[in-house]
């Protein structure tokens, strides 16, 4: 399901019982044939293994086919369900069959989609007429995207509000227009007020920001969303133009188109200038506040980890809280970090196994930084990195629960439901009172506890040792809240203090 949601080319192998052993009451014996339902993309079953050159022939077709499918946009998993009769293993030998030739047995050969000219004019033309605009560059994979963006922004003289996810905050590419505190800007409040955008070209997913989508949903911009995959993603509910075309050639297609209106550029600089402005003035404020803070804090991780990562890393971020401390606190850095989370189904179970299939991969240091309700829901995983010896940093954010439900409705005191107040722990902030690091050690690896003054130099310790070491951070569920809100207040007085708020209003509005 996560994979197909994040269109991530996977191919699921299931073992099986004979067919003749289904619906009998057999043990260890289910339906598998369509097991997965609609979340792949093709799902069928091979047939029981034998040296018959036509069975040979048959499942090298469908595997060739399995890759193929899995891998053409929008990518995503394909469903083999494989049986075997008893004792389980094929009657001849074990290992690749003998004499198979190198060639593959069947191919696939597709093409990037590509606007005409005439439907490039027309998105040129619209942004030509539209000084006020925004980039919102939600999670996307690979790299191609990256100066295409960044050109396409320059032309269109629109700041680029860009998702960690999305490559684009972190990395040696051009970053001069990139919003890394685009989550604290869209926020409710006069400086927004006097900077909401006519037009906003997302590409990509949906943006992990909620205050972006809330900002998309309160004004209802123009919106286009550029999606190569033929998809219809856009959760915000509000009219959209969807561009079925390659992102990064799209994106150095408009710029082109864009080159010869320099009107349209020398009419948005003052708009682009103050987002330019205000997130520096964000950037600071956040810095500022986080440097005096002498307390652990949840964003911490993530504020730290240019400085504590080598170039090429890979940063992990679990979901609920982590994958929103990524977007609010990760800097825009010129360190190239590799940034990912499973945002597909935004689910927390799986996350230490997929931050370790990634370090088997990777060769690179793999840091994750994860809740202590998914790191426990995936505990398995630890057996599988001492079986495996795969090195992984892990820093364990450790509030005792689900503490992003903290910093909605039903944790207040006055909770309108009627008798959740006295029941809000146990549904919503789940408390387990499980000390993880006597179980991390009783597995093998190294635990360590943290806090807010050591957390950056046991991280830079860390990163790259072999093994897998657990960093647990220590937090309260309740102060987390409050820390937040501080950040936040913090900025907006930021904000409030740029003298030439009402100028830039007036300039972009002209």
């Amino acid at each position: 399901m996560e994979a197909f949601q994040a269109r991530v080319p996977l191919i699921v192998l299931t073992a099986d019982r004979p067919t003749e052993l289904r619906d009998r009451g057999a043990p260890q014996t289910i339906d598998q044939v369509g097991l997965y339902g609609r979340h792949v993309k093709w799902s069928t079953e091979l047939p029981l293994p034998d040296d018959a050159p036509e069975t040979m022939a048959h499942i090298r077709s469908v595997a060739g086919r399995a890759v193929a499918v899995a891998a053409a946009g929008p990518a995503g998993p394909v469903h083999l369900n494989a049986p075997f009769r008893e004792p389980l293993i094929p009657a001849g030998a074990l290992g690749p069959w003998p004499d198979l030739p190198a060639a593959p047995f069947v191919s696939a050969v597709s093409a990037p989609r590509r606007l005409a000219e005439a439907d490039i004019a027309r998105l040129a033309g619209r942004i030509a007429a539209a000084p006020r605009g925004l980039i919102v560059a939600g999670p996307m994979d690979g790299t191609s995207h990256m100066d295409a963006i960044a050109g396409m922004a320059a032309a269109c003289g629109y700041p680029i509000l860009a998702d960690p996810l999305s490559g684009l905050r972190a990395g040696p590419h051009d970053r001069s227009l990139v919003i890394a505190r685009g989550d604290q800007l869209a926020r409710p409040g006069p400086w927004i007020d006097a900077h909401t955008p006519d037009l906003v070209i997302r590409f990509g997913a949906m943006p992990t920001s909620k205050p972006i989508v809330q900002l998309l949903q309160r004004t209802t911009p123009e919106l286009v969303v550029v999606d190569g995959d033929g998809g219809w993603r856009e959760a915000a509910l509000i009219p959209a133009t969807f561009v079925h075309a390659d992102p990064a050639t799209t994106a150095l297609d408009v710029a082109a188109a864009l080159d010869a209106q320099t009107q349209a550029i020398a009419g948005s600089r003052t708009w682009l200038d103050g987002w330019l402005t205000a997130d520096r003035a964000a950037d600071r404020a956040m810095t500022s506040w986080l440097a005096d803070l002498d307390e652990p804090f949840e964003g911490a991780p993530f504020a730290h980890a240019p400085a504590a990562l080598p170039e090429g890393a890979v940063l992990w971020a679990g979901n609920s809280m982590p994958v929103r401390d990524l977007d609010g606190w990760l800097p825009n850095t010129d360190r190239a970090l590799r940034i990912h989370s499973n945002r597909g189904a935004n689910g927390i179970d799986g996350v230490v196994s997929t931050a370790l299939g990634s370090a088997a991969v990777a060769g690179a240091p793999v840091v994750l930084v994860v809740g202590d309700v998914s790191f426990l829901h995936d505990l398995g995983a630890l057996v599988t990195a001492r079986l495996m010896g795969v090195s992984l940093t892990v820093v364990l954010v450790q509030n005792d629960g689900g503490g992003i439900f903290s910093f909605l409705p039903q944790a207040a005191a006055d909770a309108p439901a009627v008798g959740l107040p006295e029941h809000y722990e146990k549904l919503f902030g789940t408390p387990h009172g499980i000390d993880a690091g006597p179980i991390v050690t009783a597995l093998g690896h190294r635990h360590q506890r943290v806090d807010g003054d050591s957390l950056e130099s046991a991280l830079t310790a860390a990163v790259g040792t072999p093994g897998l070491t657990v960093l647990e951070l220590r937090t309260d569920r309740a102060r987390n809240v409050q820390l937040h809100r501080a950040a936040a207040a913090a900025v907006a007085t930021a904000l409030a203090a740029l003298t030439d708020l009402a100028d830039l209003a007036q300039g972009a509005a002209g």
